[in-house]
């Protein structure tokens, strides 16, 4: 059984009615930080910090 694009559009439309547009924005948003934070989680690389950075704090 493989689900279409008319059958994801009327699950779609159930997921709205049931939780609203506006949170279901939000728990939209939220998956997509997560999936972005796992993606940058994933990389073993550590990104190097700029050298010519200026002190932040001033004593």
């Amino acid at each position: 059984m493989e689900l279409g694009i008319p059958e994801l559009l009327i699950i779609l439309v159930i997921v709205i009615v049931l939780f609203g547009p506006g949170r279901f924005g939000k728990i939209l948003g939220e998956l997509g930080a997560g999936l972005r934070s796992f993606k940058d989680n994933l990389s073993d690389e550590k990104k190097p910090e700029d050298p010519f950075k200026p002190p932040t704090k001033i004593l």
